[in-house]
């Protein structure tokens, strides 16, 4: 008797919990889409030196003179490479009148003097009307700051994931999961208005700090009212609000495109979410176990209304919830730490190959996710087609781990999109398709990796030492995500270096799967004992399925002899 059966005598999956999940998803969407705004607000348009006061210039063509378009004109003033396109950072010293007239590219021209832009940047504004690059000149010699500003995003993740997660056990899901809210939509609109790159920056901080109290706290307040046996396709349909959002994303900026505009359209809607989370009653679970029966049970009976099940829900007394309660009542009062996850030879080799699974997971989607403009495509249509292919890869990833295991499911979403990602990294400019289709694939199976990690994770950890088991991993995967856009600076030592870094990453920890157990229809453990228990279970099959081979080879040689 538990907690679950409790939630199933006051309705199980009613209204309330539909309602929930759907007032969750819809702020989820909203939320996912500031994980990957930059792929539009700081995209790089086309540019090239600008060239003040240009000269008018007429030339005579079959008797009658005419006026060089500025097209043409450049080529005077800005080196052209192959593609017969101006270069994005240099400059000649002096106007070379003479290319107007001919076919010349960087090719022939590098014996000519060149310069750095020294009056700034002209940018074609076709595909972006305005981005942070354009606006504050974030190219050439500037580049790196684009991915800085990213890095500083998810290093507001990850401090917002330590602080806020442990701030949540002591203040309550609803109340930290409110102003996350209020955060979120307060940072993100200001960022509109920033008038400058630092300032910019700090607001981007305390967004994706915020972006962590929504996350941590819309999965329990959506899982802890959810009986067990519906929890996986609950949590399931709320992780897919994060493949909506890309694509919500890719469509709102298609039609909103200066950067602020798109950054209020998906900033100020935020505030409604704020708004309605008043309604949200706190975990009536969290409510228990940090010595508040009384409330946990005027929202128990509150859930059971909505649920039509008001006559149910007054039968509950605080007696009755604590005998529903009774077992993670006495666990929750040993206290566990960090350091309980290195306690035995088993549980460090459970918690050192998930901390490689996580970090390598994230490091990697996040480096294939961010960067969608060195793909053959529109970076609107990329966006939307990086999203739909995680549907396909997540189903069938699902049916391998019902079928196949967890852990040939979990060496497979993690050796294989590297093993596409280095084969990408080597292969010509000229198969872009291939290439692109590739990256396309290897993304779709790293967001497989992460909703198989987090399944397999929950069940190789025991009861009581689970949240801190995948609040250690969740930080890691922040980890990953924040080195993830520095790595891509590597392009100027060698361009190559980025694709074969997200590459070979994945590929290590996917071979420290191999040390882990299989959990696929094994009861989940709930103590320390229990994890080692259970491994010398498997070690003493694993060897008792070698005896009958060697005795059957001792039989054959004693009737030979």
């Amino acid at each position: 008797m538990g907690f679950s059966d409790l939630l199933d005598s006051i309705g199980g999956l009613g209204r309330f919990q539909f309602i929930n999940i759907t007032l969750l998803f819809f702020a989820g969407v909203l939320v996912g889409s500031h994980q990957v705004l930059q792929n539009f607000t700081a995209a790089v348009p086309e540019h090239h030196c600008k060239i003040p006061n240009m000269t008018i210039i007429y030339h005579k063509w079959n008797g009658a003179w005419s006026k060089l378009d500025n097209q043409t004109l450049l080529k005077a003033f800005i080196p052209h490479n192959q593609n017969n396109k101006p270069v994005g950072c240099l400059q000649f010293k002096e106007p070379q009148w003479h290319l107007i007239f001919s076919n010349g590219s960087l090719t022939n021209s590098t014996g000519l003097m060149t310069e750095p832009c020294r009056h700034g940047w002209t940018y074609k504004r076709q595909e972006f009307t305005e981005t942070i690059v354009s606006e504050w000149d974030l190219v050439c010699d500037m580049k790196h700051f684009r991915h800085t500003s990213q890095t500083i995003y998810m290093t507001g993740v990850l401090v917002g994931a330590i602080i806020l997660g442990s701030l949540s056990d002591k203040f309550g899901r609803r109340t930290l999961l409110i102003w996350s809210y209020l955060q979120l939509a307060v940072a993100g609109t200001s960022t509109a208005f920033s008038p400058s790159y630092s300032v910019y920056c700090f607001l981007r901080f305390l967004a994706g700090f915020a972006v962590s109290g929504v996350l941590l706290n819309s999965v329990s307040l959506n899982l802890e009212w959810i009986p067990i046996r519906s929890r996986t396709i609950f949590g399931a349909v709320f992780t897919a609000c994060f493949t909506l959002a890309q694509i919500v994303l890719a469509g709102t900026a298609f039609v909103i495109q200066g950067w602020r505009k798109l950054q209020i359209a998906l900033s100020v809607p935020i505030f409604v979410a704020f708004v309605y989370s008043w309604w949200f009653p706190e975990s009536a679970r969290w409510l228990a176990l940090n010595k508040k029966p009384d409330q946990a049970i005027q929202n128990i009976k509150k859930v059971s209304r909505i649920n039509g099940r008001a006559k149910e829900g007054e039968a509950i007394t605080a007696e009755v919830l604590l005998m529903h309660m009774q077992k993670e009542i006495q666990v929750s009062k040993n206290a566990y730490t960090v350091y309980d996850l290195f306690a035995t030879p088993v549980m460090r080799k459970i918690t050192v190959s998930l901390m490689f699974i996580w970090c390598a997971t994230s490091f990697s989607f996040f480096g294939l996710i961010m960067d969608l403009q060195k793909f053959a495509l529109s970076v609107y249509l990329a966006q939307i087609i990086f999203a739909l292919v995680e549907i396909p890869c997540k189903t069938f990833s699902s049916l391998m781990m019902m079928f196949l295991g967890r852990r040939f499911t979990q060496k497979s979403v993690l050796m294989v999109p590297g093993c596409l990602v280095l084969v990408n990294t080597f292969l010509p400019n000229e198969l872009q398709t291939v290439k692109t289709t590739l990256a396309v694939i290897a993304k779709g199976l790293f967001a497989s990796c992460f909703k198989c990690v987090y399944i397999y994770t929950s069940e190789l950890y025991p009861t009581v030492i689970r949240q801190t088991g995948m609040g250690f991993a969740s930080t890691l995967a922040r980890v990953g995500s924040m080195t993830a856009p520095l790595v891509m600076m590597l392009e100027d030592y060698f361009s190559s270096l980025p694709g074969l870094t997200y590459g070979l990453f994945p590929i290590i920890p996917g071979c420290f799967v191999f040390f882990l157990p299989e959990t696929l229809n094994v009861p989940l453990p709930d103590t320390i004992d229990d994890v080692e228990a259970q491994q010398k279970k498997e070690n003493l099959n694993a060897k008792t399925q070698i005896l009958p081979a060697e005795n059957l080879t001792v039989a054959v040689l004693s009737t030979k002899f």
